[in-house]
């Protein structure tokens, strides 16, 4: 009798390529089960409890065959999340925020030194956030609202990803080391319905270079997971992705945690990564095929 299938295994390239989709299937001995996007996104049904191994596999025969594909293993069981919970900066936006907001200030490679230690977990969150605010005491008001029109960017992939969930009944939540300042725009501009994130001090006029308390961090997004999943069967139902050390709990408390083109020691822990591809690449791992998108 055979092994009954358990598993989705997903692939995703950059661009529709039959060639590396045949290619793909080709080299790991697999049959496709589900076409998702032609010559682009495709998936397999497997029996495997050898996860980890197997990744190492996949991972090894795509760079021996030089072929850029996003990759996702998971049950199949459920894997069409109720949750969508996102990083903002360098997730769902190309940009860092408070380090746009510190070139205005003139003080960007300095607090950029900073956001990138940061973000590799190399120094406290808390901490590296209170410091870098500080840089930015004096900057007028006017200036949050020009940064935002003139420097931040949703990522590809990130309006069809909210929209397309939230159609099928998942909430949609942005959880943000940065600022509400800039989540209320991007969570009005992607479609999230929630935000979260810290509050910029003011006098009125300027920043004092103060963030409200408490900060919301690593331990706190987590919380936010839990909270939200609550009501919808817990955080196996949740679909988490962020790329720095500050997204690290919640990536791992979530029934599937995305790495999107993130630091080392958050990719390595991660269910799967995005690393070539965009935020719809997210879709297509729960199963979702192009016709069920709901914007591009």
């Amino acid at each position: 009798m055979p092994a009954p299938i358990t598993h989705s295994l997903t692939f995703v390239l950059p661009k529709a390529d039959k060639t590396q989709c045949d290619n793909i299937i080709k080299r790991l001995g697999l049959e496709t089960a589900q076409v998702l996007s032609p010559h682009k996104a495709f998936e397999c049904y497997i029996s495997t409890e050898k996860h980890e191994a197997l990744k190492g596999i996949i991972d090894t025969v795509l760079k021996t065959a030089h072929i850029q594909a996003d990759f996702c293993l998971q049950p199949l069981k459920e894997r069409k999340k109720s949750l969508l919970i996102c990083d903002m900066d360098s997730t769902l936006i190309g940009q860092e925020c408070i380090d746009e907001l510190a070139d205005y200030a003139s003080v960007k490679d300095r607090v950029s030194a900073i956001t990138e230690r940061a973000m590799r977990g190399e120094i406290d969150f808390d901490g590296a956030l209170k410091e870098r605010v500080n840089l930015l005491k004096g900057l007028s008001l006017n200036v949050l609202q020009n940064c935002f029109n003139e420097r931040i960017i949703l990522n590809t992939g990130a309006k069809t990803l909210a929209q397309t969930m939230h159609n099928n009944g998942a909430k949609t939540v942005i959880v943000s080391g940065g600022f509400t300042f800039f989540t209320e725009r991007v969570a009005k501009a992607a479609g999230f319905e929630h935000h979260h994130a810290n509050c910029l001090i003011d006098n009125g006029a300027e920043l004092t270079g103060e963030v409200g308390r408490p900060i919301l961090g690593r331990d706190a997004k987590r919380q936010r997971l839990e909270d939200y999943a609550a009501s919808l069967g817990g955080a196996q139902n949740a679909l988490a992705i962020g790329d720095g050390a500050n997204d690290l709990a919640m990536i791992q408390a979530a029934g599937l945690g995305i790495a999107y083109y993130a630091k080392p020691a958050v990719a390595e822990a991660a269910h799967c990564q995005i690393r070539y591809t965009d935020l719809t690449s997210a879709l297509y791992f729960q199963g979702y095929e192009d016709s069920e998108f709901a914007v591009r």
